[in-house]
């Protein structure tokens, strides 16, 4: 497969079959020039931190043998700013490919306010779909910012990173959007942390009696004008 990205990063015109390759053999190609497409490429590299660390790290004896262990602790952030791309070659690319990618930079991990934007920001973000989910029963449901960071937490602990941050809401609260639809005198839900942590259930407001009385009075008023 890096043998084939050669030729289309470098530049070249490529012939494209629009509704796939081998099962239409005699369909018409879409010819595209890569010559000014910006390629870029990404991935997780899950383990290239060991030959970094084998590439910068310096051994010692005596007195300073302890500041090598505080070195073994540095965050891994700043373990992946120093790739180069002997590291990616040790890592499995060919030198070739390689070659062809003039700048080679990495991302920093998602920290807790950056997960904590994801869940409430994008448009479709998780928050805002449970919202609009409960909003169908007349429901409010509300996030502490206790509990928001408390999801963003679980997600650090588990190296999920974004993509794990909905598998954490419907574990907590899967049960709870089943209840809520059979309940109609709930109005109000309040998410707090200790209820994602699972030592204590969400806070529940309800109807008032008195508010229902007074609206079927409103209404006899209303009928007998």
């Amino acid at each position: 497969v890096q043998q084939a990205l050669l030729k289309i990063i470098e530049g070249t015109v490529s012939n494209v079959p629009p509704q796939g390759g081998r099962k239409h053999p005699n369909q018409d190609f879409i010819r595209i020039n890569t010559k000014d497409i910006l390629f870029i490429c990404g991935g997780a590299f899950d383990g290239i931190e060991k030959a970094i660390e084998k590439r910068t790290k310096k051994t010692s004896l005596g007195f300073t043998a302890n500041q090598n262990e505080e070195e073994k602790t540095q965050n891994s952030d700043n373990i992946m700013r120093q790739v180069e791309p002997s590291d990616l070659v040790k890592f499995g690319l060919i030198p070739e490919l390689v070659g062809r990618l003039p700048i080679i930079t990495s991302l920093d991990h998602l920290d807790e306010q950056a997960l904590i934007r994801v869940l409430c920001e994008p448009k479709n973000a998780v928050i805002k779909q449970y919202k609009e989910l409960l909003k169908l029963d007349d429901v409010e449901l509300e996030f502490t910012d206790e509990a928001l960071s408390a999801i963003a937490k679980k997600a650090i602990e588990r190296k999920t990173g974004a993509r794990g941050l909905r598998s954490i809401m419907e574990q907590s609260l899967t049960q709870l959007m089943f209840d809520i639809p059979s309940d109609e005198s709930i109005k109000k839900v309040v998410i707090t942390d200790e209820f994602i942590n699972g030592k204590a259930q969400p806070l529940i407001e309800r109807k008032t009696k008195t508010s229902k009385t007074a609206k079927k009075a409103e209404d006899l008023e209303k009928k007998q004008a």
